[in-house]
């Protein structure tokens, strides 16, 4: 049994195909079913059902795989800690930013970050809240920047910066004419959100007291905040944006902006890792880099906001 033939099945195990888990792997499919079929005959079990399509692990596989992920992930850690008692920055570094953090975000540091430490490897990743979560839990991922805390006791966080939902309203609706929002004017048959599975749908439900929306952008399930900005601009209903898109805005973009009265809506970005985490230096400098980038202002949560 090799790191290498572990490394193969979790492939598969991903792509749920050899010939895409061997090319992941960077080797040919022959060479890759040949090494699991010899771990397997080591074994003496089967980790693949290779009569399903797509190829499925069998019960007993599942749990030879589940082992693999953790031992692949405990090794990788014998680096993580030389890496780290040298504060060297070598080595990939994965990072996961939900969708309606990152375009708003990265480009505010990631490019100075870039230039002032060349050696950083930071591989980034954009994905919903909950495979997140999962992706950090089984090793796959070293960070995350999600909207509040984690309830995973396996997990830890730093507080990056506070943020403020914003409406955007198109000219027709009834409530571009009114200077701040209040749940009670919201409409939801006019509101473009976000599917089923992003949290900033859920806080936003949660704090108007929505349970459910009628779904009018039901051709848009798939959409994004920009699509849906796009919709409110071509004089369409009403979505919500976060505090810091709105520097991205033309001028004539921001008179759609309409702010929340007190208590206004506010979410909390933190950076998240395993309790075992180990490469301290890598996240320090993106932590202070987050920072220095969002308006001072955001560092704290300020009078009138309200966590959702």
């Amino acid at each position: 049994m090799t790191l290498q033939q572990l490394e193969y099945i979790l492939a598969v195990d991903t792509y749920r195909h050899f010939a895409k888990a061997a090319e992941h792997c960077r080797v040919t499919q022959p060479t890759l079913s040949m090494m699991i079929q010899k771990l397997e005959d080591e074994l003496g079990i089967r980790i693949f059902d290779r009569n399903q399509q797509p190829v499925r692990p069998t019960p007993t596989g599942r749990k030879v795989i589940d082992q693999a992920r953790n031992v692949l992930y405990q090794t990788s850690l014998i680096k993580d800690i030389v890496n780290e008692e040298e504060q060297s920055l070598k080595g990939t570094f994965r990072l996961v930013v939900l969708p309606t953090i990152a375009p708003y975000l990265l480009p505010r540091f990631f490019q100075q970050l870039a230039g002032r430490h060349a050696e950083l490897d930071i591989r980034v990743l954009e994905m919903k809240t909950a495979p997140t979560i999962a992706a950090l839990q089984n090793g796959e991922i070293d960070a995350a920047i999600i909207a509040n805390h984690p309830k995973e006791t396996t997990l830890q966080c730093d507080t990056l910066y506070y943020e403020q939902f914003f409406g955007y309203v198109a000219r027709k609706e009834p409530i571009f004419k009114k200077e701040l929002i209040r749940t009670a004017d919201i409409n939801d048959e006019r509101l473009w959100l976000l599917d089923e599975g992003h949290c900033f749908r859920d806080q936003l439900l949660h704090f108007c007291q929505m349970e459910k929306v009628k779904v009018r952008q039901a051709a848009y399930r798939l959409g994004s905040l920009e699509t849906f900005m796009r919709m409110v601009e071509g004089g369409n209903g009403i979505t919500f944006i976060p505090e810091l898109a709105i520097s991205q805005l033309s001028e004539q973009q921001k008179e759609l902006v309409r702010p929340f009265a007190i208590p206004k809506p506010t979410r909390e970005i933190v950076f998240v890792t395993r309790k075992d985490f180990i490469r301290h230096s890598i996240a320090q400098i993106l932590i202070e880099s987050i920072r220095e980038a969002v308006p001072k202002e955001m560092r704290t949560l300020q009078p009138g906001e309200k966590l959702v």
